[in-house]
């Protein structure tokens, strides 16, 4: 699996142990980090963790294998509404 920014990502058990039960992530990758040395099939990746609603709660750096990783289908930006102010 080749990672870019944008991809969005179920990290769970299967990537690290630190993420298995229920403490697996959905993750916007940012950067993927090809020149940080790792072992054989890590990687070391920054995203957002985006919650259900597809808005990014928290910016983490993850070393993950990445044969675990799960490629997900796009998930939709969520819709703000702007509150009009001013003139």
């Amino acid at each position: 699996m080749r990672l870019r920014a944008g991809d969005l990502l179920r990290v769970d058990g299967c990537a690290s142990v630190q993420f298995g039960g229920g403490r697996a992530l959905t993750v916007r990758v940012a950067t993927v980090h090809l020149d940080r040395p790792t072992f054989d099939g890590w990687i070391w990746l920054t995203g957002y963790v985006l919650d259900d609603g597809g808005l990014a709660t928290a910016k983490r750096e993850l070393f993950v294998q990445l044969t675990g990783l799960h490629r997900l289908a796009g998930m939709a930006a969520p819709v703000r509404s702007c509150a009009s102010g001013g003139p």
